[in-house]
């Protein structure tokens, strides 16, 4: 990717998240301004999310994760760099 990759932008990111996984809880933070100079930092933006959704409930943490960036599609691998997740299936800690 060049130095012109776009970021991935949170409302996109939201929109995603919200369709594909209906969260009961869903925050979005942009930690982009954190890693300025780091060498990925031009290839994407760096994300954390904290989800809650009944599309978890059963799922172990791998899984979980792997619906997070299923749901996320393209912008993985273009827009977004770095995603820290934390994913909870309702009632958990």
């Amino acid at each position: 990717m060049s130095d012109t990759t776009p970021k991935a932008g949170l409302a996109e990111i939201e929109r995603r998240l919200r369709e594909a996984l209906s969260p009961t809880e869903l925050r979005l933070q942009d930690d982009s301004a954190q890693h300025a100079g780091h060498a990925g930092a031009r290839e994407g933006g760096h994300y954390s999310v904290d989800i809650v959704s009944p599309s978890f409930t059963g799922l172990n943490k791998v899984a979980r994760h792997r619906l997070v960036y299923h749901s996320l599609g393209d912008l993985m691998q273009q827009g977004i760099h770095a995603l820290a997740i934390q994913a909870r299936a309702p009632g958990e800690p």
